[in-house]
């Protein structure tokens, strides 16, 4: 039997389990999440009936395999589509039609996570949810990881990354691991650069009269880089009430990233306000929050060292390998690297 091992169960690693069990069905695949939940930044919460996805806000119909993968070979039920564009605003929040709706922009009744946990329910994979893996270790041609609690996991023929770089970076800086590849590998992960994404999530109990779903800062210049209307998903909000999801640009994330999360909410909620036009926006009735350090990857990874490492069962995969921080590109990455796990067993 061949063992496979994954760190992280973002949406890449759930399309790249997928993708080696249907290939090699005797395949022991195990991951390995440190947190609670699956699919990443795809992430989705519930407050009693309200459904949100304050991570990435929907999948976009950029790749053919995807779009066949979540419309065909998955069970669609409760997949919904979002009617309603995306519109711009510029440094002053001045908002125009000004930008082409993405052809099909997707979710789930229950939420984005529905990807990931739907993918992996077609495997038999082992999926370790609260463990965190600290030391990447080579043993002879295969491999092992050991998590925090000093448990040693594995060995595995093949051992698949999915965190961000700049934690994948830090695991191969510090593995177990002797090769002439390993520094400039290091090196070439350590080099992509991250977006930090601070949100904030608003309920009010009133309807919003607005056209557009979404609405993305074009020029940069706007604390606030996107915002957007969950009960434009259907499922995610009751009838006569509203949900934001204000994402703040980079440079304010950065600089309130550490901030108190009250003081946060309630500016953003204020810019929301501002742009939207109404100044009710201001007094959210219920909020939530959640900072992302690592959210969008600015470019891809050099090719280079990436195919070395897979000659010695080494693969990296995500959004940030396939060099596009969008939900559809993390998961074609992950089937492409699924698809190379499978070829070399």
């Amino acid at each position: 039997m061949t063992h496979i091992g994954i760190v992280g169960a973002g949406a890449g690693a759930a399309a790249a389990a997928f993708a080696v069990d249907g290939a090699v069905p005797d395949a022991d695949v195990t991951v390995f999440e440190k947190s609670g939940g699956l699919c990443g930044r795809a992430a989705t919460r519930r407050d009693g009936e309200l459904t949100y996805d304050y991570g990435a806000n929907y999948l976009k119909a950029d790749d053919e395999r995807v779009v066949e993968l979540i419309t065909e070979t998955l069970d669609d039920e409760g997949l919904v589509e979002i009617a309603e564009p995306v519109h711009v605003f510029d440094a002053a929040g001045d908002v125009s039609p000004g930008r082409e709706a993405d052809e099909h922009k997707w979710s789930y009744r229950r939420g984005l996570t529905q990807i990931a946990k739907r993918l992996f329910g077609r495997t038999d994979a082992t999926v370790h949810r609260r463990t965190r893996i600290e030391t990447v270790r080579r043993v002879g041609e295969r491999w092992e990881v050991e998590d925090a609690d000093g448990e040693t996991r594995g060995p595995f023929d093949a051992l698949l990354l999915n965190p961000p770089a700049p934690q994948t970076a830090d695991l191969l800086r510090d593995a177990e691991w002797d090769s002439v590849i390993r520094e400039a590998l290091v090196d070439a992960v350590g080099d992509v650069a991250y977006r930090t994404v601070w949100t904030a999530v608003l309920h009010y109990r009133f309807p919003l009269d607005a056209p557009y779903y979404g609405l993305v800062n074009t020029d940069k210049a706007h604390a606030v880089g996107w915002l957007s209307r969950e009960e434009c998903k259907p499922g995610h909000v009751p009838d006569g009430e509203s949900l934001l999801v204000v994402q703040a640009n980079h440079d304010w994330s950065v600089d309130h990233y550490d901030a108190d999360a009250a003081e946060n909410v309630a500016a953003l909620a204020e810019h929301a306000a501002e742009i939207v036009g109404d100044d009710r926006l201001a007094d959210p009735a219920w909020t939530d929050h959640q900072g992302w350090r690592y959210a969008q990857p600015e470019s891809g990874v050099a090719e280079g060292p990436i195919d070395a490492a897979r000659r010695e069962g080494l693969f990296l995969l995500g959004d940030w390998v396939a060099g596009e921080g969008r939900l559809h590109a993390a998961l074609a990455n992950g089937l492409d690297v699924g698809e190379r796990v499978a070829d070399g067993i």
